[in-house]
């Protein structure tokens, strides 16, 4: 059993326009050929629900750097160890609550004294203009449960605020746009936890990842093909995973030339 795992911003999305239209070949012949196609991404469960709709995705979804696993109510024929139900789905947390993360990137900040500024002290015009996103989807990005995004104000001294990060016990990651701390999670942790389940239900299976950032790392390297959709950290990355497969073009047209090498 094929399974396509998926990046969204800069990835299945395009990094200007957040638009998946250049993948609809690649997306039309996954559909054809029943390959689910799992998204793995740091937006929130209030961005991700919108795109799936509009793709007609109904396969289980990872958020927030792997803070947590969201699996349509009764997708697989067995209930999912461990899981809590919420809104016709059953969830896997792997991630600390957001209000702690924001403490903690307040206190580390303190603790370096070098200067940040989280998601959660942006208003919806700051997370407009940092982004490109709508107002509304601004507001979406908003509704943060397990991972806050940040800039780092003075990125001389970034590595001082990591490492205040680390010294308190949290885990950090770099994704297009923003640094982001988190807890004990990161998306290979909740690909792995996914595999698992498929492979309990009887499915041999062959899993192709696509990524463009340094927080796709983790779960690319759980990926049989590993698929780097070009960007600023496309060399970073295949230096990290010299088999993977290298796009020539950027976003949904890089997916999109992956995908149609993969998938036969």
């Amino acid at each position: 059993m094929d399974l396509v795992f998926t990046d969204l911003d800069g990835t299945l999305l395009d990094p200007e326009d957040y638009s998946w239209k250049a993948a609809a070949a690649a997306l039309k012949r996954l559909e054809e050929r029943g390959v689910p196609v799992i998204i793995v991404t740091s937006k929130t469960r209030a961005e991700v629900e919108p795109l799936r709709s509009e793709l007609g995705n109904r396969e289980p979804f990872i958020v927030e750097n792997g803070g947590a696993l969201f699996i349509p109510k009764a997708y697989f024929h067995r209930s999912v160890p461990n899981a809590k139900p919420r809104n016709g789905y059953e969830v896997l947390e792997f991630g600390s609550p957001y209000g702690e993360l924001v403490r903690a990137l307040e206190a580390a900040s303190l603790r370096a004294g070098v200067p940040v500024k989280g998601l959660s002290s942006m208003t919806v015009e700051e997370i407009v203009a940092a982004t490109q996103l709508s107002r509304e989807g601004a507001m979406r990005a908003a509704q943060r449960e397990y991972d806050e995004p940040f800039q780092i104000l003075d990125s001389s001294r970034a590595g001082e605020l990591i490492r205040a990060l680390e010294d308190m016990g949290y885990h950090w990651t770099q994704g297009s746009r923003f640094y982001h701390v988190c807890g004990n999670n990161d998306k290979g942790r909740s690909v792995r936890e996914l595999k698992a389940l498929f492979q309990r239900e009887g499915h041999a299976l062959r899993c192709v990842g696509l990524g463009d950032s340094y927080n796709d790392l983790p779960f690319l390297r759980e990926m049989d093909i590993a698929g780097i959709v070009n960007s600023r950290h496309s060399a970073e990355l295949m230096a990290a995973l010299p088999n993977a497969i290298g796009s020539a073009l950027a976003g949904a047209a890089g997916w999109n030339e992956i995908i149609l090498k993969v998938i036969p």
